[in-house]
């Protein structure tokens, strides 16, 4: 049975990119739903799908995440999770298509879960704007928020995975830092006229295929501050290589809640995989001082000192810090 994927707006719905790719849920905004109804909307994707991951951004508003939170109590369901992620509007539809991607595959719930905060890592989600005078979610320089008040300023701005902000147009351009891999592009235009993604980052990024198209989701003025603008994401668009992405990490179980995860973090309960390493530890020093107690003193040590230093191995990369699982107002897209 494949997880149901959820999101919190019609935003972040992006056409199949295969017939195999699953539909996801639409939440309707607490608004426009009762509380019961929402109480009722998942308990119908529980009872169809078992388990549910809702992506909900984190510039959505505060009353989605309380609903999400309130329906998740009422129903005191450990098969909620919910995925915050803080990639702007395109970049988190991006994210959502390619969970839904993973949904149609066997990855157990736990794992699909957590491997947002992976997927995110491989999501380079940018614009450019016609001015970043009121841009507040990407740090903005003093001298590139004073130019963002000139006629004609345009800038390339890049989200994520590292934020980065180049004028266009001036003398010595700089360059967005690309990634390193074989990317789709993909392209949302608003009241900006340019071509500069198509033209500029399809050969700086060694993007195979031309740009695909799609509408502007309907948060991106706000999320950028502004409406002149051409959002874009490159992203890893084959589903063979999303799945050994993920199947590659090592998993674990959460110690609370008993799901699978990838990463340092349950997608579903928010438990960090490490909150059992510091008591495991001290029962560890624990044992190993009694049984010295037991032998007696300890003989002394050469104190001549070591010339080498022994290094941990094979450390997983840290996923991105992701905040705690909410509860959901939800609304089943067939």
């Amino acid at each position: 049975m494949p997880t149901a994927i959820a999101v919190t707006s019609a935003d972040l719905v992006l056409p199949p990119s295969d017939p195999q790719t699953p539909d996801a849920a639409v939440l309707p905004a607490p608004e426009a739903r009762s509380l019961d109804a929402s109480v009722a909307d998942m308990q119908q994707l529980l009872l169809r799908y078992g388990s549910v991951v809702v992506v909900c951004p984190t510039s959505a508003p505060a009353a989605v995440e309380r609903r999400l939170y309130a329906v998740r109590g009422l129903l005191e369901s450990d098969r909620i999770a919910l995925v915050r992620t803080d990639l702007p509007p395109l970049g988190a539809a991006v994210l959502v298509r390619q969970l839904r991607q993973l949904a149609a595959c066997d990855f157990s719930p736990g794992v699909l879960a957590s491997a947002a905060r992976l997927l995110a890592h491989y999501i380079y989600a940018g614009a450019v704007l016609g001015s970043v005078s009121r841009l507040d979610r990407v740090p903005v320089s003093l001298s590139s928020h004073l130019k963002g008040w000139l006629p004609g300023a345009h800038f390339a701005v890049l989200a994520g995975p590292t934020p980065q902000i180049v004028r266009l147009g001036g003398s010595g351009d700089q360059r967005l830092a690309g990634p390193e891999f074989a990317t789709q592009l993909l392209v949302a235009r608003g009241q900006l006229q340019t071509d500069w993604p198509a033209t500029a980052l399809v050969p700086a990024w060694r993007i195979q295929n031309p740009a695909q198209e799609t509408a502007l989701p309907e948060t991106s003025p706000g999320w950028w501050g502004t409406g002149k603008l051409v959002e874009f994401v490159a992203y890893l668009p084959d589903l063979p290589v999303l799945y050994q992405l993920v199947a590659s990490v090592r998993r674990e179980t959460c110690h609370w809640c008993g799901m699978e995860l990838i990463g340092d973090r349950c997608g579903f309960c928010a438990s960090p995989l490490t909150a059992l390493a510091a008591p495991q530890a001290a029962m560890a020093r624990g044992t190993t001082q009694a049984l010295g107690a037991a032998r007696g003193p300890a003989p002394a040590l050469d104190p001549v000192p070591a010339r080498g230093t022994t290094r941990a191995l094979g450390a997983a990369r840290a996923l991105d810090a992701a905040a705690a699982a909410p509860a959901i107002d939800p609304r089943t897209v067939p």
